[in-house]
């Protein structure tokens, strides 16, 4: 095993002061991500920043407007929290059907979410029901945040401190799992908001989208039959020994169409 410092930090400023002075950091989070990578040599940095021993940096919290998680709140902990199950129930049920039990008790979601795996679950939640990512520094809405595969508009030392979501009325996640990692192979946010419809399917491309078309069609009528004639091309989806990229393609129409049959019956 090649050395590298483990620097325990208890402030965002000291976390940031200590990326800065080093020749190649990374911060900890959950480790899932980065833990196996540097297990196979993927990475190598010098410094490891652990963020776990910041106060407050998982905290869960109602707002006037909505919702907050800290960026440290484990999956566990997001799909067990009161307040989430209160203020938007469809995001606790998401984090419930993260990985398996020990994934869920040590993942967060700002790891998550910084990390922008195209399989990751998070992402669509973030996008779908119109989040904000909030870090030490500014407020970045969900649609400029999600970049490419694994590429996000953080910069380098940016650490991101929560996520806040507005007041969702009526939302529902569908998720196809790979059945070893319960990753998604197709996972469809459905969101009713107050003026329109929002879509944000993860697993499918090399990052989380939205799917415009099948918005407007719901935006106006909210039913099966608004979308039995779009379809989503498969030219932009993963393609892999999982499933092919056709096979996605209709895999997302499938989980939208049942998506909106079951949030009309609520």
């Amino acid at each position: 095993m090649y050395s590298f410092k483990m620097q325990n930090v208890e402030t965002l400023a000291s976390a940031v002061e200590h990326f800065g002075s080093s020749d190649d950091a990374v911060y900890l989070a959950g480790g899932h991500t980065l833990i196996p990578a540097m297990k196979q040599r993927l990475r190598a940095p010098e410094d490891v920043i652990d963020l776990s021993n910041i106060p407050g940096l998982g905290d869960i919290v109602g707002t006037d407007d909505g919702l907050e998680i800290g960026a440290m709140a484990t999956h566990a902990a997001v799909a067990a929290s009161p307040v989430v199950k209160e203020l938007a129930p469809v995001i606790a049920e998401l984090a419930g059907g993260i990985g398996d039990r020990q994934v869920r008790n040590r993942g967060t979601i700002g790891g998550s979410v910084a990390n922008n795996d195209p399989a990751a679950d998070y992402p669509a939640a973030v996008l779908g029901l119109d989040a904000k990512v909030i870090t030490d520094r500014r407020t970045i809405p969900s649609e400029e945040f999600f970049k490419a595969m694994f590429e996000t508009t953080l910069e380098p030392d940016e650490i991101i401190r929560a996520i806040h979501f507005p007041r969702i009325e009526r939302a529902i996640y569908l998720k196809f799992p790979n059945p070893a990692s319960r990753y998604a192979m197709v996972g469809v946010m459905i969101a009713r908001m107050s003026t329109d419809v929002r879509i944000a399917i993860t697993g499918a491309a090399a990052s989380v989208f939205r799917a415009a078309d099948f918005e407007m069609a719901l935006s106006e009528s909210f039913s099966e039959s608004a979308i039995a004639e779009l379809t989503l091309s498969a030219e932009t989806m993963n393609d892999d020994l999982h499933a092919s990229a056709e096979y996605r393609a209709h895999l997302c129409k499938v989980l939208i169409e049942r998506g909106v049959r079951l949030l009309g019956d609520t």
